[in-house]
């Protein structure tokens, strides 16, 4: 995961990893925002997240959210999320941080996503055979 994320990332926004965000996923003060395609979304997140997209992320969609307020963006490995991150941050947001390994890295550590009904299910939308080498836990959904 370092080499790629070395190699698509800039490293400007701040990582957390999977096992900090999931120490503090029920803090409400911590908004989770899911930068993945809609499909994705749809069939599984993280509970409590946020879908934000990423063809079509519009920053207006955070006007609810103070500026200082803890945001994690995530997407599927962390690539796509660094882009929404440094979006947030250019429009002034001071508190932002991009998940370590996405969703591939929180389902490989075994912690659970949810459905649209906020059902636990073992599917994460892998995006594409070449990106699915990077879940190793769960069922593959493309």
């Amino acid at each position: 995961m370092n080499s790629l994320l070395n190699k698509y990332n800039s490293g400007d926004v701040p990582y957390i990893s999977v096992q900090e965000l999931r120490m503090h996923q029920l803090d409400e003060e911590v908004v989770i925002l899911d930068s993945r395609n809609s499909e994705e979304f749809q069939v599984s997140h993280l509970k409590n997240s946020v879908f934000v997209g990423y063809d079509n992320f519009d920053i207006s969609s955070l006007k609810s959210i103070r500026k200082d307020q803890k945001i994690v963006v995530y997407c599927s490995v962390g690539i796509r999320s660094e882009n929404i991150a440094d979006k947030i941050i250019t429009a002034g947001f001071t508190n932002v941080q991009n998940l370590y390994g996405g969703i591939f890295k929180w389902k490989n550590e075994g912690f659970p996503v949810v459905d649209l009904k906020g059902i636990e299910t073992e599917k994460v939308h892998v995006f594409s055979k070449h990106w699915a080498k990077y879940l190793n836990k769960g069922e593959k959904i493309y």
